[in-house]
């Protein structure tokens, strides 16, 4: 038996292959992820045509592109070192084929340079004329090529030889079998030893370990939203502390953000010069309320940030080189900040709710926040007009806006001008400053919002003290752009008291026994809403009628209304045949009596078999209700999860005064105004592109009445495109749930219960006496 033998690569044949495939690996897919075609090419040429060319958009355009130097410079860097990994790997591959041609299978017929099937005499003919040419005493002579054509002749001219060959691919039988390890030979040599084990330590024994120790120590910092888990704390502690915090209050606490702290983040830059310029900053701010005592808003952190937010909402002009960069810093950091602090804000309710939290944070609070998240967007103050939101439009030019010929105080009222009256209002512009401001206005967003409230897998439709609420709401958006072709133009956030009397004419329930009568009495309040609508050139649409359950209890209740009713009926049956047997009894009429009995049986029969059919009925209905009860909780988990799968991509923001790029976000959440609390948590919507459908659960107050929440939908980037909708619940008392009928136990088997249990008794006390 041949034995085995393991060899390291000499020659560096087997590594080659290992370099190739692991090479190969990586670099095909890294080079089809970074050259994957996509659609952002033609993104630049709508820009062109429908964009802003106001000159803060020209300064925020030259900001961005220098600023992306080093993108490009990156980007130059990898397709370089793309190439020059493809050439490595084409080398690779062409060393490998050549380490393919040096290992070819023996073959004595290509020695002797003869073809297969050549007979005894050609073979030693070719034989002799190769050996006297390539014999070591001549002068043409080489011993390793005549000691292989000496091979060759044994191989196909003797028998044992020959056989050898044949079976094993050699003359001289089977020899050794070995394994090629994919490393060079000097890895494992004694002098290399030293070095190779150095080599080794400081990879896996240090390098190692201090990255992944560094990685570790980096993301314990942070949440899920790459927001300082100190700053987590940060907010906690201030809504927990003043559960009503006044917008001016939430700016001081997002400027107190550990995220502007050089202790805590290393991007931040901090300069001898900032001694001179913050002090003069903060002169031409009022009302920053920098002498504050309360820590961490005292800091020199803080007051600087604060500072910075402060120049943005009033659109201070700063230095370029010091102030300004900071300021693009700041502003960029804090979007997420703000959503950090509403989703606190929103678990501070919940924990409210369940007695963890001694002091909830009111309603104003948690739109408060929304609020500084616009301010922020468009770089407007909190009493700034919305018509500021817009290009080329200035301070003084909103003297004319509102007159005595003209009340024009929202981006709505000047979309409703007539496009000469509009025109004749902006003359002091070009037409190119114009259109600029008509293509903002048109990209804008024209969000109509229908609501409808109902109770999801329940027993029973009606709404219950205790009862979970599923409220859901459809988002259609689209361009504000539509809306000049239109004669009317509708907001449904613009008059409330339209959707008001909607809402009490649509909340009414109608009774089946007086329908009829309550049609004919709602018909005049509804002529008489249709009349104010039609005055006030709105339209309200109609909601959908909230889906029945199906009703478990009625369902119940019939069954056993049924069994009790089948029941009657057989104790009278069984009344009557005893009434008849004894009159059959005193007139000895025998043959009659056995009639009668049959009779009975036979009716009994047919009572039984109706009752087995409509259980049979019953049973199918439930089990119908059982399918559509799983289809609507399979359509509730997917539209659940609707909002985490999709692509975060909406529409542009104009926002010529922010950092960077942004696209449209939304919340949307319940509200009771009355109370000052938030019902449902803010859902954050970064997908509205057409339409959205999102669904809001929460559990019916535990008091019966009506009560009246919000439905309030919020814009993270625009100013005064907030909208709510008003929601009634009619709140009724949770109903008794009645025992299963399947539960119910006869007073017969109760009683027998009991025998058994007697017997049980006496039986174990005999047992324990003998």
């Amino acid at each position: 038996m041949a034995g085995m033998q393991f060899e390291y690569d000499e020659e560096g044949g087997t590594f080659f292959y290992f370099l190739l495939s692991f090479w190969s690996l990586w670099l095909v897919p890294t080079t089809a992820y970074y050259f994957w075609p996509s659609d952002k090419k033609t993104e630049p040429e709508k820009d062109k045509r429908k964009g802003c060319n106001c000159e803060p958009c020209q300064l925020k355009k030259y900001r961005l592109k220098a600023n992306s130097k080093w993108d490009r410079t990156r980007d130059r860097a990898v397709k370089f070192g793309l190439i020059i990994s493809w050439v490595i790997l084409i080398a690779l591959a062409y060393k490998v084929s050549k380490i393919q041609m040096d290992y070819v299978e023996y073959d004595p017929y290509l020695e002797l340079g003869i073809d297969r099937g050549a007979s005894d005499k050609e073979i030693k003919k070719a034989y002799r004329a190769m050996s006297l040419k390539y014999h070591p005493d001549k002068e043409t002579g080489d011993p390793k090529k005549f000691m292989k054509i000496a091979k060759a002749y044994a191989a196909l001219t003797d028998e044992d030889t020959k056989e050898n060959w044949e079976k094993h691919g050699n003359p001289d039988g089977p020899g050794v079998v070995r394994f090629g390890i994919a490393l060079p030979k000097w890895i494992v040599e004694r002098e290399n030893s030293m070095l190779v084990l150095a080599a080794y330590g400081l990879i896996f024994m240090i390098i190692l370990p201090v990255v992944v120790g560094i990685w570790w120590y980096r993301s314990i910092k942070f949440s899920k939203d790459q927001v300082l888990l100190d700053t987590t704390r940060l907010y906690y502690f201030f809504f927990q502390k003043a559960p009503n915090m006044m917008l001016k209050r939430c700016i001081m606490v997002l400027g107190a953000s550990f995220e502007f702290d050089k202790f805590h983040n290393k991007e931040v830059i901090e300069r001898p010069s900032d001694n001179e310029e913050v002090p003069q900053l903060i002169k031409r701010l009022p009302h920053l309320d920098e002498k504050n005592k309360e820590k961490p808003l005292c800091f020199p952190y803080s007051v600087k940030a604060r500072a910075l937010l402060h120049a943005h909402f009033t659109r201070l002009d700063l230095q370029s080189s010091t102030l300004e960069q900071d300021k693009q810093f700041v502003i960029g950091k804090c979007p997420c900040l703000i959503n950090e602090m509403i989703n606190i804000t929103a678990q501070l309710v919940a924990g409210a709710a369940r007695n963890a939290v001694a002091h909830m944070p009111r309603l104003e609070t948690v739109e408060n926040c929304m609020k500084a998240s616009q301010m922020l967007i468009q770089g407007l103050n909190e009493r700034s007009s919305p018509l500021l939101q817009l290009p080329h439009i200035g301070q003084d030019m909103l003297k004319h806006f509102n007159t005595k010929k003209r009340h024009i105080q929202r981006i709505t009222d000047l979309i409703a001008m007539k496009e000469e009256d509009r025109r004749l209002l902006f003359r002091n512009l070009g037409n190119e400053e114009y259109r600029d401001i008509i293509n903002v206005c048109a990209s804008m967003p024209y969000v109509t919002m229908e609501v409808r409230s109902e109770v999801l897998d329940d027993e029973d439709s009606t709404i219950t003290a205790g009862s979970i609420v599923t409220v859901t709401v459809e988002l259609h958006r689209e361009n504000m752009e539509v809306l000049f072709e239109k004669d009317n133009i509708e907001f449904s956030h613009m008059d409330q008291e339209a959707i008001e009397e909607n809402t009490k004419t649509e909340d009414m329930e109608l009774e089946p026994a007086d329908s009829l009568k309550n049609q004919q009495q709602t018909q005049q309040p509804q002529k008489t809403a249709a009349k104010k609508q039609q005055k006030n050139k709105k339209v309200v649409k109609k909601k959908k009628a909230p889906k029945q359950a199906y009703n478990w209890k009625a369902a119940a209740a019939e069954k056993e209304s049924n069994k009790q009713v089948n029941s009657l009926a057989v104790a009278t049956i069984g009344g009557a045949e005893t009434e008849a047997h004894k009159k059959e009894e005193e007139n000895d009429n025998s043959d009659a009596e056995t009639d009668e009995g049959g009779n009975d049986s036979e009716e009994e029969n047919t009572k039984m078999v109706e009752r087995a059919n409509d259980q049979d009925k019953n049973a199918a209905v439930v089990e119908e209700d059982d399918e559509e009860q799983w289809k609507k909780y399979q359509e509730e988990a997917k539209m659940e999860t609707t909002l985490d799968t999709k692509v975060k991509e909406s529409h542009p923001v104009h926002c010529p005064y922010f950092s960077d790029d942004r696209q449209e976000g939304w919340w949307l959440y319940v509200g009771d105004k009355k109370s000052h609390m938030l019902i449902t948590a803010p859902v954050q919507i970064q997908t509205l592109k057409t339409k959205e459908e999102i669904q809001l659960k929460f559990s019916a107050p535990v008091k019966p009445g009506v009560y009246t929440y919000f439905v309030i939908l919020r814009s993270d980037s625009y100013l005064d495109f907030d909208q709510q909708q008003k929601i009634r619940l009619d709140v009724k008392e949770a109903k008794l749930v009645k025992d299963h009928p399947q539960w119910d136990i006869s007073d017969d088997e109760e009683d027998k219960d009991k025998d058994d249990d007697s017997d049980s008794d006496y039986s174990t006390d005999m047992s324990d006496s003998e």
